[in-house]
């Protein structure tokens, strides 16, 4: 079963997966969809990450905007960005996270930590979403990824200070091409989905009803579910089903309670039911699942 740096038992929330060392906050993770899994939730964290499409096509969100993942393809998610991916019907798509902190690049006693790298933290300067084969300045942003790409995977002497410098460049390139579209800026809706996905991830087997969701919104059940609908490209059923069984495979891999308390744990009363939605999710039982793991 692949490792990601967006795990897919994660689901959408904060996520506060270490990468990298505490020393080197820096990892990359190739990832395949459908083969891994089917899509990842929306979530945010507090590092940089970077989405490198290596091959094939499917669908990514970043903020609001729902856009085509193609080869070639970088999406840049600066800390704090919803994001996730998805699926393209009948197609498959090979790409790599790139995780790191901003802390990596540059100490808060820095000039370009001062210019740059704390107002990206924060989300007081943009980048854009997606960079593209056909964007200027493409060639040598890929290079850049490339570079720490084979530095990590030889780790000769002193690969850190090359990692740090490659993406040092990366970040430069992007502020520096002025002509591309910026970010979407945060806006009310965007605040609102991540509070209400921090209230499925504070208890995500606690019953929470559409209208309880559409409360929490400050909108009408029937708003909300349309609301809901166009900011994830799910039903909000769905999406709260599938961070439960999320949650339940991340304890099938990291403890050892049973198969009945897991599903107890994440909000199933029937395990019937449980296995078979388990099973659907995955491709594999509960048992089987946690035998591969």
């Amino acid at each position: 079963m692949a490792q990601s740096g967006i795990f897919p038992d994660s689901g959408g929330y904060r996520e506060e997966i270490q990468h990298g060392s505490a020393l080197f906050p820096f990892n990359i993770y190739p990832c395949t969809i459908p083969d891994d899994f089917v899509s990842v939730p929306l979530h945010w964290q507090t590092s940089m990450e970077l989405i490198y499409v290596k091959q094939g096509a499917g669908l990514a969100q970043a903020g609001l905007q729902v856009m085509e993942a193609r080869a070639g393809d970088i999406f840049v998610l600066p800390p704090g960005t919803l994001h996730g991916l998805r699926q393209a019907p009948g197609r498959r798509m090979e790409y790599e996270n790139i995780i790191f902190s901003l802390s990596l690049l540059g100490s808060a006693d820095d000039v370009g930590a001062q210019k740059y790298l704390l107002p990206l933290q924060t989300g007081r300067l943009t980048l854009p979403p997606r960079f593209s084969l056909e964007d200027a300045g493409y060639a040598a942003a890929a290079a850049c990824l490339a570079d720490a790409e084979e530095l990590c995977r030889t780790r000769r002497v002193g690969f850190e200070l090359g990692v740090k410098g490659a993406m040092l460049r990366f970040v430069s390139l992007l502020i520096g091409l002025q002509n591309l579209p910026p970010a979407q800026p945060d806006t009310a809706d965007a605040r609102r989905l991540q509070t209400l996905l921090q209230r499925v991830e504070d208890d995500c087997a606690a019953p929470f009803s559409v209208a309880e969701a559409a409360a929490l919104c400050g909108c009408s059940a029937s708003h909300f579910m349309r609301w809901f609908k166009k900011m994830t490209g799910t039903t909000f059923a769905a999406y709260l089903n599938e961070r439960r069984l999320a949650t339940a495979a991340e304890l099938l891999r990291t403890t050892d309670d049973t198969v009945l308390t897991i599903a107890g744990q994440v909000g199933f009363d029937n395990l019937s039911n449980f296995n078979r939605q388990f099973k659907a999710r995955f491709g594999m039982t509960p048992r089987q699942y946690r035998a591969a793991g």
